[in-house]
């Protein structure tokens, strides 16, 4: 056999019996490092680099099945799911979504956010300017299942999720919020649970496995909750969430994990409404009872103008009003542990621990080796004993500025935290934090990557890179 024959017919066994990273933060979501091989701490646009490929702007995260990655965009207009080789990066194929328009999304954002989600024979993807979409791996349409538009200027960011037979999305918004699971052979709904007491969401489920049992872990505002993945039935809710669902829950050691952060509650930073009478009589300028946005005074209360307004007509009534001050009022900062075993409201009997500085906005933590890891604006990471809570460290410098928006993974004892500016930090250490490597994309940074065989691939934003050794 002639040796570039033989190398490629090498290259093709190996991706045949790879590991798999099928969804959002890899298998079971644990954003660890599945398969063998070390990745390397060292890497960038010129180092340890195998491959890169210009990819339509988008900030999904890549996943990975056999010899195929599979990831989402927006390609002229129109939004697409695509397949990448994953041994040369070439692109086997792109999809677009029978969407009429694109939703809005923040301007740091994209129609396309949401990671597709595969079991090996399909790839499910999610958008909120269609709904549920299903293909098979070399990118014929199996199914799809329209869903309304998310009610929220941001856009959709939850990615779907696969359980059994089940696709579960989650579609929180500041209207009609909803959980639905639907067959992944056939796209046709099995359940739905509707979420009225949740507002805009971003968080992706997670299935928490314990003691045999199966719960489906949905972080929303102000509200942990659990829900039986088969039934969609509400078993338990924990209060002490912020007002914005942004991170996603992980579990290990027995317990759940859980950290949400939005701006006005903190200690000492509250944001509080006066009544809604005297709001209006300061600052309902025509006297008709209702506020737009002119009416209302500078401030944090005028930037949040579009969690008031509800239904987005440009006024907020009384109701709008008061909802969004009781959300003020209950709103809680907060990283904390989940005990099994809780029905109803178990915030006062099934909570480990609990902790409110020092808390990520949007990057999910990270359950590694019976530590609990989360990074926040700045570049400041904070590791916990996962059973106990002790803080190991606290707002410990990583040495790259900005925000963070992707998801911590983790490989044999190291952590990589990429800030949005495109810096991936590699630290580890037992007692204290130490920084391994600081490595330079060159581009923005949104998505989680997935670190599989010893290879990390990395979602820039015009990019996706192949590092290995």
């Amino acid at each position: 056999m002639r040796p570039k024959l033989f190398v490629a017919v090498l290259l093709l066994a190996t991706a045949s019996h790879a590991a798999h990273w099928p969804q959002f933060r890899g298998p079971d979501a644990t954003a660890s490092a599945v398969g063998t091989g070390k990745p390397p701490v060292h890497f960038g646009p010129k180092t340890n680099l195998l491959w890169s490929t210009e990819l339509p702007p988008g900030i999904s995260s890549p996943v990975l099945w056999d010899g195929r990655i599979f990831l989402t965009g927006v390609d002229n207009g129109k939004l697409v799911t695509l397949a990448i080789d994953r041994i040369t990066g070439k692109m086997l194929w792109l999809q677009p979504a029978p969407a009429e328009k694109l939703e809005a999304a923040h301007r740091i954002g994209s129609p396309a956010a949401p990671t597709a989600c595969t079991d090996g024979e399909r790839v499910i993807t999610y958008f909120g300017s269609y709904g549920l979409l299903a293909y098979d791996l070399a990118g014929k349409e199996l199914w799809r299942h329209p869903l309304p538009t998310p009610v929220v200027e941001f856009g959709s960011s939850s990615s779907p999720i696969l359980l059994g037979d089940l696709v579960i999305q989650l579609c929180d918004s500041d209207m009609n919020s909803f959980l639905v699971a639907v067959d992944k052979r056939t796209g046709k709904q099995v359940w739905k649970t509707a979420r009225p007491d949740h507002r805009r969401g971003f968080a992706t489920p997670y299935v928490w496995r314990h003691n045999g049992v199966e719960e489906l872990i949905v972080n929303g505002s102000l509200k942990l909750s659990s829900y039986d993945p088969k039934t969609g039935k509400l078993l338990w809710s924990s209060r002490g969430m912020a007002r914005v669902a942004n991170a996603s829950p992980t579990a290990g050691d027995g317990l759940l994990f859980i950290a949400s952060w939005n701006i006005g509650s903190d200690a000492g930073d509250r944001l509080a409404l006066s009544p809604h009478a005297d709001f209006l009589e300061q600052h309902d300028k025509n006297r008709d009872g209702k506020l737009t946005k002119d009416e209302f005074p500078t401030g944090p209360f005028k930037d949040r103008f579009s969690q008031f307004d509800l239904d987005k007509d440009g006024l907020v009534t009384k109701a709008e009003y008061e909802g969004m001050a009781d959300q003020f009022v209950q709103a809680e900062n907060a990283i904390f542990a989940v005990k099994p075993g809780g029905r109803g409201e178990i915030s006062g009997t099934h909570i480990a621990w609990k902790h409110n500085r020092s808390l990520p906005y949007v990057a999910s933590p990270l359950y590694h080796q019976g530590r609990v890891y989360t990074v926040r604006s700045g570049g400041m990471a904070t590791c916990y004993d996962a059973k106990t809570g002790e803080i190991i460290y606290r707002d410990e410098r990583l040495g790259a500025l900005g925000d963070y928006y992707s998801s911590l993974t983790a490989a044999d004892g190291t952590v990589y935290a990429i800030s949005q500016k495109g810096t991936v930090t590699v630290f580890g250490g037992s007692n204290a934090l130490e920084v391994i490597a600081r490595n330079e994309m060159g581009e923005i940074v949104m998505s989680t990557p997935a670190i599989v065989d010893g290879r990390i691939y990395l979602r820039t934003e015009k990019r996706l890179m192949c590092f290995g050794k």
